[in-house]
């Protein structure tokens, strides 16, 4: 997707106050929950529009007004967390091919549990997931049981308490190639196979455990509000452009 065009030190995949918001997402809802599943565009101060049908919104967690933003969000929430989510690119197969360390995601804590995963790889074109979860309570490594699997690496993730913040939203920065070596850890491997013995070599064999080459995908689930998803070079110490700052409603 991205890998054959020249790559500027920072690339906005989703922006909620943007037009065209989710033209490089797919977005699914569990179908089966009418009245709890929904993805859609709202104010984050009111809430509003409110969903059609019989859908009930879940409301953030502080009612705060200096903990609000009055811009366009996206809502994601549903109980059933692996039915609902967004995910880019769009269409299975494809790469997002982006070479960035650095991942920055602007979340609001709603006070449910919550996921989001990246797909990376290294530069042998070894595969594997990372997946952060609020409810992770230690990190576990699942290997595959052959080469059709990728391993993933589930992690715990908690998001500051409201004392320590200005807003009840969050700047989640992550620097991918930090968690390589659990991919290797033996001490993660949470076993799926009868052979302990198979599950080392797997995770040895099939992990990637060489220098970071880029990311494939990202999935980001329910239950949170959005607002802007992006890459970058040089971490958060880098200079950014004002429109990704967050600021609150006064």
């Amino acid at each position: 997707m991205f890998s054959a065009v020249v790559q500027s030190d920072q690339v906005s995949l989703f922006s909620s106050t943007g037009s065209n918001q989710l033209q490089l997402f797919s977005i699914h809802c569990d179908e089966s929950l009418p009245s709890d599943a929904f993805i859609g565009l709202l104010n984050d101060r009111s809430s509003e529009p409110q969903p059609e049908g019989t859908v009930t919104l879940v409301s953030p967690h502080s009612s705060q007004p200096g903990f609000l933003l009055d811009q366009t969000v996206l809502h994601v929430q549903s109980p059933s967390l692996p039915n609902t989510y967004i995910q880019c690119p769009a269409q299975y197969g494809t790469e997002l091919g982006l070479k960035h360390s650095w991942i920055h995601v602007q979340v609001r804590n709603m006070s449910r549990e919550w996921s989001f995963e990246v797909g990376i790889a290294d530069r042998v074109g070894r595969k594997g997931i990372i997946r952060f979860s609020t409810f992770q309570k230690q990190p576990r490594l699942k290997v595959p049981a052959d080469s059709n699997g990728l391993p993933l690496l589930h992690l715990p993730f908690s998001f500051p308490s409201d004392s320590t913040q200005l807003t009840a939203w969050s700047t989640v920065n992550l620097h991918l190639p930090t968690f390589f070596p659990h991919f290797t850890n033996t001490n993660l491997i949470e076993h799926a196979s009868d052979s302990i013995e198979d599950d080392f070599l797997h995770a040895h064999v099939l992990s990637p455990a060489g220098q970071y080459s880029h990311v494939c995908y990202i999935k980001i689930y329910s239950t949170c509000r959005l607002r802007r998803v992006w890459f970058s070079d040089g971490g958060p110490g880098q200079k950014l452009p004002w429109e990704f700052e967050l600021y609150a409603r006064e």
